[in-house]
């Protein structure tokens, strides 16, 4: 079908298996549950310290410990998640901004009294632990748990330093709700039309080439005249990151994202070794035959993504994409499709843009006593369908892994994106099952870009970031500064065959990931290369697969990611490894290249 998706059918969530509301009695009541939680783990300060000589009393208190900081995260973490789905999609709204710094406030305070927790736990040695787990075996469950928060054990600070953090915290995240804000009040006229972000980013995949050159530079235009807001909060952000950093002694800005995610650093370098090394293979190359198929020396930077032909793009409705979400992963496994079912039969799904609903999308797991719930911007082209395989690939992880409990089921970055771009991979295959020549080289083309945007793109993103950082180092970049960064780093990933048109240079102040979560960004590359491997896993040999990979998501973060692997006979620290997945991606480009008229 090629109408336009009618906005108004789309689904909108309903929250009320939180709240009711922002006047609902239950948030106090469940805030104050959190915290007799938490004033009851304040108790026991001293405790574990104390009891390191006897391993049996050592492992109780333990289990109890760690049980109450599970209690009190779920109360806290559920009236937070609640806070910011609900302002999600109201960033236009200053009750819900305020409601949602206010709580994120008396969250941080509640959570700073019990900080001494995990720093006391980091005072014990590694055989007095283990001693305790195996004197009390209840208590050998957290060692997951344990051996995450043990990461972080040569960079923790004083108790009082690490309480000051926490305090200052809300006050520091202003800076990320105001680049927020002004990003979700952005509206360009594009035409005769006013439109928003989500808006304008989609424009820029019309098949009208007018149309996207004026989406392009409406949207230049905007962002350049937010650029000393966005490149003032960026900056400032970005030095309390230092300063923290410096505390820690983290080596690297980028160092507390890989403990984070529990990945060496080694495999991140390796990682952005194979990627940068396939840029003439891959990206240049696949460019370099777009701009041939669209009769064009070169592209300018609004024509990336551009459709091959004028024609308008398929659009498919609500009931069309769903449809093929849960066919595709109904081939994977019954499970996976049954649990997808859910978010659609409830209301659990937002997907109609609309005014003051910021863009980008995410499935947020709220704790393990609920469920996810599904965040998207829904336009009916092909993207968004898979953007919505995407996020349900994330929403059916978080319910397979959320028996573990919260603290249990928290998945490290790095494996938390597996599940969602296999979803992508699933439903992709059933695009290309029985396409025409035509039909295949536009879902080629699709496959491509998004393979370049997952990975190419979020490696050169990942480089930009690693450069501004450093640069941060001297003093604060000004926006041509900043620009001149994002245009050196876009240029050596997409190659000469896509011209940066003047204006491109503001197009980083979009990407909300440097603001909202630093380095982040490595994990979907992370993630596809991993999935290639995955894919490849199962078509040697389907039937075994499918329980594997249930194990693998099920497990959420008690494994590392080369544990998760080894059943798969992956190994992920081997730069090889991400070679191959690199080379996979070349061998699309190929298959792309012989269908080139």
């Amino acid at each position: 079908m090629n109408a336009p998706v009618n906005h108004d059918t789309l689904p909108e969530w309903c929250l009320d298996d939180l709240y009711s509301g922002r006047e609902d009695p239950k948030i106090e009541i469940d805030l104050a549950s959190a915290k007799v939680a938490n004033d009851e783990l304040v108790k026991l300060k001293g405790r574990f310290v104390a009891m390191r000589s006897d391993p049996l009393r050592l492992g109780e208190i333990l289990d109890h410990g760690i049980n109450l900081y599970e209690t009190a995260t779920n109360g806290l973490w559920g009236v937070g998640a609640y806070a910011g789905l609900a302002s999600s999609t109201a960033r236009d709204d200053s009750a819900w901004a305020k409601f949602e710094g206010d709580l994120r406030t008396r969250a941080s305070q509640v959570a700073a009294e019990s900080l001494y927790f995990t720093l006391e736990l980091n005072q014990l040695e590694d055989p007095e632990i283990e001693a305790a787990f195996r004197a009390h075996p209840p208590a050998a469950r957290w060692r997951p748990w344990m051996r995450r928060v043990r990461l972080s054990r040569p960079h923790e600070l004083s108790a009082d330093l690490e309480h000051l953090l926490v305090d200052r915290g809300p006050a520091v995240a202003n800076w990320t709700r105001l680049y927020d804000e002004t990003l979700a009040r952005l509206t360009a006229k594009v035409g005769k039309e006013s439109l928003t972000l989500p808006e304008i980013l989609n424009r820029m995949s019309d098949p009208d080439g007018d149309r996207r050159k004026q989406a392009g530079q409406a949207l230049a235009k905007a962002l350049e005249e937010r650029t000393s807001v966005l490149g003032l909060a960026i900056n400032t952000l970005a030095f309390e990151k230092q300063v923290e950093d410096r505390w820690r002694k983290y080596p690297t800005p980028a160092a507390s994202r890989h403990i984070a995610n529990e990945v060496d650093a080694d495999a991140v370098e390796a990682l952005e070794a194979a990627v940068v090394e396939a840029y003439p293979k891959v990206s240049h190359r696949y460019y370099a035959l777009k701009a041939k198929i669209m009769g064009r020396k070169s592209l300018d930077y609004w024509d990336r993504n551009a459709p091959l032909n004028t024609a308008q793009p398929r659009t498919y409705d609500w009931a069309e994409a769903r449809a093929m979400v849960l066919d595709s992963f109904a081939d994977l496994a019954p499970k996976f499709s049954e649990t997808a079912q859910t978010f659609f039969a409830k209301p659990w799904i937002d997907a109609r843009p609309r005014s003051g609903k910021q863009s980008g999308a995410y499935s947020h797991p709220v704790t393990s006593a609920h469920h996810p719930y599904v965040f998207l911007n829904y336009m009916g082209e092909r993207r968004d369908v898979l953007t919505l395989a995407h996020e349900l690939g994330h929403a059916v992880h978080q319910t397979l892994c959320s028996p573990l409990g919260t603290l249990l089921a928290d998945t490290p970055l790095t494996l938390a994106e597996t599940a969602s771009i296999f979803g992508e991979g699933l439903v992709f295959d059933r695009l290309l099952a029985g396409a025409s020549r035509e039909e295949r080289l536009g879902l080629l083309a699709g496959k491509i870009e998004d393979g370049l945007n997952t990975v190419v793109r979020q490696i050169a993103f990942h480089r930009f970031e690693s450069r501004f950082h450093h640069a941060r180092l001297e003093g604060e970049l000004s926006p041509d500064q900043i620009g001149a960064l994002w245009l050196e780093v876009m240029g050596e990933s997409l190659g000469p065959a896509v011209k940066l048109n003047a204006g491109y240079e503001h197009f980083w102040a979009y990407v909300s990931h440097f603001v909202h979560a630093p380095f982040y960004v490595y994990a979907y590359a992370f993630g596809d290369l991993l999935v290639r491997g995955l894919m490849e896993a199962r078509r040697a040999d389907p039937v075994s697969f499918a329980p594997l990979y249930e194990d693998l998501l099920a497990a959420g973060g008690t494994r590392t990611y080369v544990e998760a692997l080894k059943p798969f006979g992956l190994n992920p620290r081997e730069k090889a490894f991400w070679a191959a997945g690199m080379t996979q991606l070349e061998r699309l480009v190929d298959e792309f290249e012989a269908l080139v008229p």
